[in-house]
């Protein structure tokens, strides 16, 4: 069976690491597991995982703090890891760059699926499809998922890429919060709407040295892609 990608997997947990081993082995990928945060930048180096999950409670560097640092060397997908009812751990694993959440006790069919879409989603297209979306002062890269503002390329998660391009293919149309999770996310999503929130908002801030705000808020619906109304899209 080809290996379908490497997941770095770091939890205290020895049951949660044999399990995630157990069923991403299965399905034909390559599992490191890792126990302690202080090992995870050394292993990351040496590994170069396609994914990490990252549990938020570890001993020697907590999972959140991992999460920041990982961004910093490379956008790579990040799926933390957390216990039930911890809100505030989640919206801030988000906020420092995750890319989804899991809460514990977890199915693991669920999570190798997350696993699987996020990997489908952070594959560039086909070459030949080079396609682009164009707006004033943004660009759109999809054949090699690169965002480009004011003609600089700024650095975006790969659900942040995923729903800024969902959003731009669709201008001027409202999603709902629930809507933009099942097409941006690529599964039955059981999460927090919240997550949606903070996407946006990250977002937001990166976009801030254009002067149009493209992601607008829709109160009590959701979100749009609203481009100048001077100064139309292209695709290419």
């Amino acid at each position: 069976m080809p290996v379908l990608g490497k997941i770095l997997v770091v939890d205290d947990d020895q049951n949660v690491l044999e399990l995630v081993k157990l069923y991403g082995e299965r399905e034909g990928f390559d599992v490191i597991g890792i126990s302690n945060g202080e090992l995870v930048l050394p292993a990351f180096d040496r590994e170069n995982p396609d994914v990490v999950i990252l549990d938020i409670m570890l001993p020697g560097v907590d999972g959140l703090t991992l999460c920041r640092n990982l961004r910093e060397i490379r956008m790579i997908p990040i799926i933390m890891l957390t216990a039930k009812g911890e809100e505030a751990d989640r919206v801030l694993g988000l906020e420092m760059g995750a890319d989804d959440y899991v809460s514990k006790p977890f199915s693991p069919r669920e999570l190798i699926a997350r696993i699987k879409a996020v990997l489908r989603r952070t594959q560039p297209l086909d070459m030949a499809t080079n396609w682009k979306l164009k707006y004033p002062g943004l660009e759109i890269q999809a054949d090699t998922r690169r965002v480009l503002v004011d003609g600089e390329e700024i650095e975006v998660t790969p659900r942040e890429f995923d729903l800024l391009y969902y959003l731009a293919q669709n201008p001027r149309k409202v999603f709902s919060r629930d809507k933009l999770l099942t097409a941006v996310w690529g599964y039955d999503y059981f999460g927090d709407q919240r997550t949606v929130d903070v996407h946006i908002r990250r977002l937001r801030t990166k976009l801030t040295p254009l002067p149009h705000e493209y992601l607008t808020t829709v109160w009590g619906v959701g979100y749009q892609f609203t481009p100048p109304v001077k100064g139309g899209e292209t695709t290419s």
